[in-house]
């Protein structure tokens, strides 16, 4: 095959070598969930905001073990310290103290390996509310712990596939594909499923459970 340059479809031969752009696309499920919870108390003294947070973690934590989490071998349940603080309000025309308030924060952490416990337990979790706890919980985060092995496998998927489709070409052209000369090696996107957005610095989405991995890669390969 002569020297020459051809764009076909995001294929390209540039002096008897072909480069291409391999992919592989693949569903899986986290394994791992992280989630934090916040509960917030106030009171009118240091002592009455606390006496009442107690009694909101009590339900929060009676909450949350009626649901399935507590300390075990597939989770971990941190109390984290309390944060008291006060606040004033004054009187705008006079300075004077018109209001005290002490509030009262601290957070609940959680580590879990049951990620669909964790997802309806946060969908639930606003019922502490008619039981007179402030809770702010946050979005659950949602990981894969064999991700490193994943984007391997993936990797070599798509290698598999630029072999591919340079033989395709290659064939039409009247050649052969030889060996592998240079190989550029992508951004991973880890997204929800189905979906098309794309980051050029590469992406990993921790909103959902189940997910869709895209490995990318450029491979150029020696033609004859």
């Amino acid at each position: 095959m002569g020297a020459s340059t051809v764009l076909v479809r995001g294929f390209k031969t540039v002096e008897n070598t072909i480069t291409v752009t391999g992919a592989s696309t693949e569903s899986f499920e986290s394994d791992i969930a992280k989630w934090s919870v916040q509960v917030k108390t106030s009171g009118k003294t240091q002592i009455d905001s606390f006496i009442k947070h107690k009694e909101s973690i009590n339900k929060t934590m009676e909450f949350l073990k009626a649901n399935g989490i507590e300390d075990s071998i597939k989770q971990d349940v941190y109390l984290g310290p309390a944060s008291i603080s006060e606040y004033k309000t004054r009187n705008p025309k006079t300075n004077e103290i018109i209001r005290t308030e002490w509030i009262t924060y601290q957070n609940i952490e959680i580590e879990s390996r049951d990620v669909y416990k964790i997802q309806k337990t946060h969908s639930q979790i606003t019922e502490l509310l008619g039981k007179g706890v402030r809770v702010k919980p946050s979005r659950p985060e949602f990981t894969y712990s064999k991700l490193a092995d994943k984007r391997v496998d993936m990797l070599a998927k798509a290698a598999k596939d630029a072999r591919i489709r340079a033989e395709a070409i290659a064939l039409e052209a009247g050649s052969e594909v030889g060996g592998l000369k240079r190989v550029n090696t992508g951004v991973f996107q880890i997204t929800v499923p189905n979906s098309t957005k794309v980051s050029s610095w590469g992406s990993y989405d921790t909103t959902t459970i189940k997910k869709d991995i895209t490995a990318v890669m450029g491979v150029t390969f020696a033609v004859k």
